[in-house]
């Protein structure tokens, strides 16, 4: 475990600086703005025991010798401050990267340009809170799942409801798109995790019932040496794409479990430190799961008895993580 470097704005031209190396004391700093150079570009000084780096118009790198950490702090490219008047729940970004569609706290779900954030379709239809929304692979059409225990697809065109599954007796916490999407996945408070065809918009099976609420999902192609299991009966024609596939389910009771999509067999289960909120698979063979408590666990899911590593940089809950380039993005409720 390494030293984390925080900043946080304060006002106009300063910030608060902290450096937390795990079971020392806190390092706290500050940084000030004294000016601008002829190019616009900052100039900025930092109190004892921290050292200022490269400063871009959006990039600042700070260090402390003392615990040998340094962190780059980007400032945003584009802020889009008119899509909702509350916190933002979940987004997607479709394929093609020209819309985004996100549901917030402000009750509301929306669909718009990613380039500028013009609004361009609201889709209304779920009672209570939309709690997830994702974009098919086609980027034509979003699916989403609700308190209303409803899990929903839109047109993106006309902002249609053009189906709607009905079946969990719980609100819906997140949702999985099986290949182009014939088949979808979606997880719930009720403890279970269900498949669906899209086609005839009818359940085609509960995949798992744990018995305690499911806080994300994920699916992916597993590695070949992995046993799966085999069905019970034979699947459905309507099933498509589930073959050599597995599920991970982010469980409430500090359960990260993978099934076999096509099997609904039971693969692993991991115990960690507290709820699982989210997970996503890094390949065929490595997977990240999050949880309330902060820490990133990496698993080989050949054999989840112990993980590759587990990544704690603060205690605010995980909440989202996805695969980026060589490496993941993951998001903190702090």
């Amino acid at each position: 475990l390494t030293a984390v470097l925080s900043l946080r704005r304060r006002d106009e031209g300063e910030a608060w600086l902290s450096c937390r190396s795990p079971g020392k004391p806190t390092l706290y700093g500050s940084l000030t703005r004294r000016g601008l150079s002829t190019e616009g570009v900052p100039d900025i000084a930092a109190s004892e025991g921290f050292v200022v780096g490269e400063v871009t118009k959006k990039s600042i790198l700070i260090s402390c010798p003392h615990e040998n950490v340094s962190t780059k702090f980007l400032a945003p490219y584009t802020t889009f401050c008119r899509i909702h008047q509350k916190s933002i729940t979940c987004l997607d970004i479709s394929s093609g990267g020209g819309l985004g569609v996100s549901t917030s706290t402000d009750g509301t779900m929306k669909i718009w340009q990613a380039a500028n954030g013009e609004i361009r379709r609201q889709l209304e239809g779920h009672v209570y809170d939309v709690n997830c929304c994702r974009f098919f692979p086609s980027g034509l059409v979003v699916l989403s799942g609700g308190m209303d225990a409803q899990l929903k697809i839109w047109s993106a065109e006309d902002a249609s409801c053009v189906v709607t599954f009905k079946g969990h007796k719980g609100g819906i916490l997140d949702t999985a798109i099986v290949d182009r999407g014939r088949n979808v996945l979606s997880c719930s408070r009720d403890g279970t995790a269900r498949l669906w065809d899209c086609g005839k918009s009818a359940c085609l099976g509960v995949i798992a019932d744990c018995g305690s609420p499911v806080n994300g999902i994920a699916v992916g192609t597993a590695d070949n040496s992995l046993n799966l299991g085999t069905p019970e009966k034979a699947p459905s024609e309507r099933e498509v794409g589930t073959e050599g596939k597995i599920l991970l389910l982010a469980r409430e009771d500090k359960k990260l479990q993978g099934v076999g999509l096509q099997s609904r067999q039971p693969v692993f289960l991991f115990v960690g430190s507290d709820a699982f909120n989210c997970c996503a698979f890094l390949s065929s063979t490595y997977i990240l799961a999050g949880t309330q408590d902060g820490n990133i666990y990496q698993l080989d899911v050949r054999n989840t008895n112990s993980p590759i590593q587990v990544i704690h940089r603060s205690g605010a809950p995980v909440l989202s993580l996805l695969p980026y380039r060589d490496g993941f993005i993951a998001s903190q409720g702090n």
